[in-house]
C-alpha cells in the first residue's frame, strides 16, 4: 500500500519513487497479470471481447503503466541504482509480455470472439491484435516457440545495453578548453561552459557532446582544432574507433547480436529477413516499395545536393582560405555561408525565441485551431526543469502533459513524445480515463535569471514533439489499443509531428511567439524575410543525409549478413546517395539508436514516408490561410476530428483521405523543401 508504483487513482508520484520500489512493485503486477491471463483463457470464461478486457486489460494497463513510469524515469534521470533496479525488472517484464503475445489459448479464444457484436473502434483493434498474435510468434511450436521467447528477451537486454552505451560514452566526454580556443563560439555557450567547469572545481571551459554545447561549437568556433577534437569524439562514440579510456562502451558487438537475432526472429516466422516483419503493421506494402519511394526521392534530390556542395566548396575556398574542408568544417562553413548570403547568424534570431514566449505562442496556435485551452496544472516532479500543463475543451479535461526542455547529465539525448497514460472508457469501472503524456527534449538552459533561449531548430524541434503529443492527447477514441498514437501505422506515426513543424515558418505564427530577450521587441520582419529565403538553404544535402539513414537501415534488415562487418554497407549507402563522404573512422551507426534502441528498425523511412503525408496535409492550410495570414479555424477542425482525433482507429490512409478527400502526393514535400525545377 506504500508503494508509490502500485498507485493508479491518479498521476505518478515522482517525489516518493526509488529504486527500491521497482521490483516489489513489478513482481506484485506481473503476479496480478498472470493470474488475469489464467482466468479469461479458462475453457470455461466467455470469448468476448468486454470480458477480457475487464479482466485482462485492466490488469495489462495497470502493468503497463507502472513500467513505463520506470522506464520514463530510467531514460531522463539516470542513476546507478535506478539503472540496475530497471536492468533487474526488465527480463521479467519482457518474459510475460512475449508469453503473452504467444500464448495459444489466449489466440483461440480471440479468434473466437465474434466481431460482428464490435464497434468500429473494437474491430480494428481485434484485427490488430490478431495480427500481432502471428508476429508475436503464436503459432510457433515447440523448441521455436522457446527460441522465439529467448529471442525476445535478449533483444530487449541488448537494446538496453546500446542506449546505456550511448549515454555513458556521451556524458564521459569532456575537454576543458582555454579562452583562447573559444573565439567565435557564442556567449552564451561559453559562460554556460565556464560555469560547468566551475561547478567542479575545475579551471577552464568544459565542453561536451551534448547538442546545446557540441552544436554551437560546431557552427561557430573559428578554431578547426577545436571543431575536430569535438568531432572526433562526437562520431566515434560508443564504437571500437573511441579512445581507450571509453572503448568500454564500445556497441560493435551488441549491434551483431541484435541484427543476427532478428534475422532469426524473421524467419521463425516465415519471413525472408526482417525488413519484411517491419513493414506488415505500416503502409509500405513491402521493403522494395519503401527502397524503391527512398532511391526515386534521392534521385529527385541530388541536383539539389550537388548544387549545395558546390557552393559550400567554392565560398570555403574563396572567402576562409579552405580549399580542402575536412568533416568537422562543414557546419562552419555552412553557417558563415547561411551569414554571408542572407545576412544573419543563428545566434542573432536565439535571441528571439526566450522559451517561455515560444511556448505561449505555441499554446495560443493550438488552441486557435484545435478549440482547446491549456494550462498549468499541478503535479510531483522529477526534476527541477519541468512543468505540467492541462488541456481542457468547455469544462471538460481533455488530457494532460509533463514537459521536460533542457538537457542535463544522466538524460538520454534527443527529443520524443511517449505516453504516461492513454484515453480509456475503462471496463472495470466505465469512467473514461484521460489521456497523459510525456515531452521531452534537449534544450540549453538559462544563464542566471535570463531564460533558456531556443535557436529555431529547438523551436521547430519543439513544435514536432507538440504535434506527437496532441496526437495522443486530442484523440476521441475510446479504445485503448487504439486510442491516441496507439494503433497508428508507424510510417504514419510522424505526420502530426512533422506537420506542426510548418507553423514555424508562418510569419504571423512567429511574430506572436517571439521577444528579444533584452528589449522584448518581436523578431523583425526583415530578420524573418532572411530567415524565410534561408529555409530551404542546403535542403537537398539534408533531404540526401535522411535518405542515407534510412536506406542504410532498410538495407541492414533485409540484404546484410550480419556475421560480417556493417562499415562495408555503409559505405555502400553512402557512395551511392551521398554528395559528402565522411571520414573512415567515422561510426554514427553505432549511436543510432532510432534503429537499435528506439523502435525503428527498417523503419527509419517512416520520417520521409510520413513528410510526403503531412506536407500534403499542411497545403491545406496553405489553401484556406485567413486574410490575417493565419491558419485557417475550420481547416483546423476539419484536421483535428479527421486525424488527431481518430487516432489509430482506422487506417492511415482512410483518416488522410477524410481530410484531404483524395491520397497523398509528393508535390507539397518537393515544393515546401525548394526541391522543384523553375519554368
Amino acid at each position: 500500500m506504500n508503494n508509490p508504483l502500485l498507485s493508479f487513482d491518479e498521476l505518478p508520484h515522482f517525489d516518493r519513487i526509488s529504486p527500491a520500489h521497482v521490483a516489489p512493485a513489478i513482481d506484485e503486477l506481473l503476479t496480478h497479470a498472470n493470474a488475469a491471463l489464467q482466468a479469461v483463457t479458462a475453457d470455461a470464461f466467455p470469448a468476448q471481447w468486454g470480458e477480457i478486457a475487464r479482466v485482462l486489460d485492466v490488469s495489462l494497463e495497470k502493468l503497463g503503466r507502472a513500467w513505463g513510469v520506470v522506464s520514463h524515469l530510467n531514460s531522463v534521470v539516470d542513476t546507478p541504482e535506478l539503472r540496475a533496479a530497471y536492468n533487474a525488472a526488465l527480463p521479467k517484464v519482457t518474459e510475460f509480455f512475449t508469453r503473452l503475445g504467444a500464448d495459444e489459448r489466449l489466440y483461440a479464444k480471440y479468434k473466437a470472439i465474434e466481431t460482428a457484436a464490435l464497434n468500429s473502434e473494437q474491430r480494428q483493434a481485434h484485427k490488430n491484435a490478431m495480427r500481432n498474435f502471428v508476429l508475436g510468434g503464436a503459432e510457433l511450436t515447440g523448441a521455436a516457440r522457446e527460441r522465439f521467447a529467448a529471442i525476445q528477451e535478449r533483444q530487449a537486454e541488448l537494446s538496453q545495453k546500446f542506449s546505456e552505451n550511448a549515454l555513458d560514452a556521451t556524458d564521459a566526454f569532456a575537454y576543458y578548453a582555454q579562452e583562447s580556443e573559444l573565439a567565435g563560439v557564442p556567449a552564451d555557450v561559453q559562460q554556460a561552459a565556464l560555469a560547468a567547469a566551475k561547478a567542479e572545481g575545475t579551471s577552464g571551459y568544459k565542453l561536451t557532446l551534448k547538442m546545446p554545447c557540441y552544436l554551437p561549437v560546431m557552427q561557430f568556433a573559428h578554431s578547426s582544432a577545436l571543431r575536430e577534437k569535438l568531432y572526433r569524439a562526437y562520431v566515434t562514440r560508443a564504437s571500437d574507433q573511441s579512445d581507450s579510456q571509453t572503448r568500454q562502451y564500445d556497441n560493435s558487438a551488441l549491434i551483431a547480436e541484435m541484427l543476427a537475432l532478428r534475422l532469426e526472429e524473421a524467419r521463425l516466422l516465415g519471413y525472408r529477413n526482417f525488413g519484411e516483419i517491419s513493414v506488415v503493421p505500416k503502409m509500405a506494402e513491402s521493403p522494395e516499395q519503401v527502397i524503391s519511394f527512398l532511391r526515386d526521392l534521392a534521385t529527385r534530390a541530388r541536383p539539389f545536393a550537388e548544387r549545395d556542395l558546390a557552393d559550400l566548396r567554392a565560398f570555403a575556398a574563396e572567402q576562409l582560405q579552405l580549399n580542402d574542408p575536412q568533416a568537422w568544417d562543414w557546419a562552419y562553413v555552412s553557417e558563415k555561408l547561411k551569414e554571408a548570403r542572407y545576412a544573419f547568424s543563428e545566434q542573432e534570431v536565439k535571441q528571439y525565441f526566450p522559451a517561455p514566449k515560444v511556448l505561449a505562442g505555441l499554446f495560443k496556435i493550438v488552441e486557435t485551431l484545435f478549440d482547446v485551452r491549456i494550462s498549468l496544472d499541478r503535479a510531483t516532479i522529477w526534476h527541477s526543469d519541468f512543468a505540467f500543463y492541462r488541456i481542457e475543451r468547455g469544462n471538460a479535461l481533455i488530457g494532460q502533459f509533463y514537459l521536460d526542455p533542457s538537457a542535463r547529465t544522466g538524460k538520454r539525448g534527443g527529443a520524443w513524445m511517449d505516453d504516461m497514460r492513454t484515453r480509456w472508457l475503462r471496463p472495470d469501472d466505465g469512467q473514461l480515463q484521460t489521456p497523459v503524456a510525456y515531452l521531452v527534449c534537449n534544450f540549453a538552459h538559462g544563464l542566471g535569471e535570463q531564460p533558456a533561449l531556443l535557436t529555431h531548430d529547438d523551436v521547430t524541434t519543439l513544435f514536432h514533439e507538440f504535434g506527437h503529443g496532441l496526437h495522443h492527447l486530442l484523440t476521441q477514441v475510446n479504445e485503448r489499443d487504439v486510442s491516441g498514437i496507439s494503433g497508428v501505422e508507424w510510417d504514419a506515426v510522424e505526420l502530426p509531428s512533422q506537420f506542426m513543424e510548418n507553423f514555424c515558418w508562418e510569419w504571423d505564427v512567429i511574430k506572436g511567439m517571439s521577444a528579444h530577450v533584452d528589449t522584448g521587441a518581436p523578431l523583425p520582419r526583415e530578420l524573418f524575410d532572411k530567415m524565410l529565403a534561408a529555409k530551404n538553404f542546403q535542403s537537398g544535402m539534408q533531404t540526401l543525409r535522411q535518405i542515407e539513414m534510412a536506406l542504410f537501415d532498410m538495407l541492414l534488415h533485409t540484404a546484410h549478413d550480419p556475421a560480417l562487418d556493417l562499415m562495408p554497407l555503409l559505405q555502400q549507402v553512402r557512395s551511392e546517395v551521398a554528395v559528402l563522404q565522411p571520414p573512415e573512422w567515422n561510426r554514427t551507426a553505432h549511436t543510432f539508436s532510432h534503429i537499435f534502441a528506439g523502435g525503428y528498425a527498417a523503419g527509419y523511412y517512416s520520417y520521409k514516408w510520413a513528410e510526403v503525408l503531412s506536407a500534403d496535409a499542411y497545403a491545406a492550410f496553405e489553401e484556406t490561410i485567413g486574410k490575417d495570414g493565419l491558419p485557417n479555424v475550420e481547416t483546423g477542425r476539419k484536421y483535428r476530428q479527421a486525424i488527431l482525433e481518430a487516432g489509430g482507429s482506422r487506417p492511415a490512409m482512410e483518416s488522410f483521405k477524410a481530410f484531404r478527400g483524395r491520397e497523398p502526393t509528393l508535390e507539397a514535400l518537393l515544393r515546401h523543401q525548394g526541391m522543384t525545377v523553375q519554368t
